[in-house]
């Protein structure tokens, strides 16, 4: 999918992401072969999930991606993958993908490893630097404003 030469232009990529998309919605399978390329995918709720290989590419190395991407993501969406979540941490989902390839190359394929690097911790309460500069600045509006988004 990172070849240039396998979809030359945008209009060449959407077309070959509607019929991933059109074969692959419906359908029970995890896997499927389209186009001389390797499609491993997975749905949850709204949103569903490719790894894209080449004809050569071992399905369960493609399948390992793509569940360490599931998994890492589960992790920081607390266990919430849908659309709206994803998209309101964003950052945190390029961080994700960012770790486990790079311009085609699969880096990391173990979700805790991608966790620990990403190092993306979820805090059930405010930073203590927060609470600290509230208090000595004396805005405790802010401390409270932050802790009723909890």
């Amino acid at each position: 999918y990172y070849d240039p030469e396998l979809h030359t232009s945008m209009k060449e990529q959407k077309i070959f992401e509607s019929n991933i998309f059109s074969k692959t919605h419906k359908a029970d399978n995890e896997i499927a072969f389209l186009e001389g390329t390797t499609v491993v995918y997975k749905s949850s709720i709204d949103l569903l999930f490719y790894v894209v290989g080449s004809a050569q590419e071992n399905e369960l190395m493609l399948m390992s991606v793509l569940n360490c991407l599931f998994d890492s993501l589960s992790h920081i969406l607390r266990k919430n993958v849908e659309r709206r979540c994803l998209l309101e941490n964003m950052e945190g989902v390029f961080l994700v993908v960012d770790e486990i390839i790079d311009g085609g190359v699969i880096l990391e394929s173990d979700p805790q490893q991608v966790l620990q690097k990403v190092n993306y911790r979820l805090l059930s309460e405010p930073a203590y630097g927060f609470v600290l500069f509230d208090y000595i600045t004396g805005n405790l509006e802010a401390q409270t404003d932050r802790s009723q988004l909890l």
